[in-house]
């Protein structure tokens, strides 16, 4: 990702706020206008206190000091989340650890994974899903595992095929399945991308995972 992209999605965005409150006409001159128009048509016989104006003047100044603050926090959100952005650039080329599907080609000869497996568990099965869903593979794994090396195959042992698979760890003790958790691993990023959503890492294979889901970070 070329960080003159990210400088110039950062000056369009200031722009754009800049624009917009250039264009708008000012919500106090609104108030004036309606102002003015409440003398002209009040009751002569029973017209407003000059408290209620104060009132009325204050409340509004309120409301338009409000807007201005909630114009400026989206500026400075979106200003942040472009800058953020940039500094993850670096990012790109590393490989992060989170648990997401796996992109696997169907060379692989072993993959590197790190279960999570649940404190006082006696039995951990990890479950290889396939993009449909279906469980490719059951795998018994040591009930204190946090990193592990597995060929990539099948239950009846044979390679897996080029696919993206996601996987699972079943947590028992003594015999009853009590929670499932999660099987991270390490995939290299390609790119960093921004949204509505907070900023996306584009890893190898298409894979994407929010930021907020990276546990580690290694060359």
């Amino acid at each position: 990702m070329e960080l003159s992209a990210t400088t110039s999605a950062f000056s369009t965005a200031t722009q754009r706020q800049a624009d917009k409150s250039a264009t708008k006409p000012t919500d106090y001159e609104t108030f004036l206008r309606m102002l003015t128009t409440q003398l002209q048509n009040q009751d002569p016989l029973n017209p407003l206190e000059s408290t209620d104006y104060a009132v009325q003047l204050a409340t509004f100044s309120g409301v338009e000091q409000q807007t201005k603050t909630n114009d400026l926090l989206t500026g400075l959100a979106t200003q942040i989340a472009a800058m953020g952005m940039a500094q993850m650039a670096g990012w790109v080329g590393s490989e992060a650890r989170a648990a997401m599907p796996m992109a696997i080609e169907g060379t692989e000869t072993s993959i590197e994974l790190s279960p999570n497996p649940i404190a006082g568990a006696d039995r951990v099965v990890m479950v290889v899903r396939n993009a449909a869903g279906d469980a490719e593979n059951r795998v018994d794994l040591p009930a204190n595992a946090t990193s592990y090396t597995w060929t990539p195959e099948t239950i009846a042992g044979e390679p897996l095929r080029r696919g993206t698979y996601t996987f699972e760890l079943e947590n028992y003790r003594q015999g009853v399945q009590i929670e499932n958790s999660v099987v991270e691993h390490y995939a290299r990023i390609t790119e960093v991308r921004g949204g509505p959503t907070g900023v996306t890492l584009v890893m190898e294979g298409g894979i994407e995972v929010g930021v907020a889901a990276v546990t580690a970070l290694r060359q």
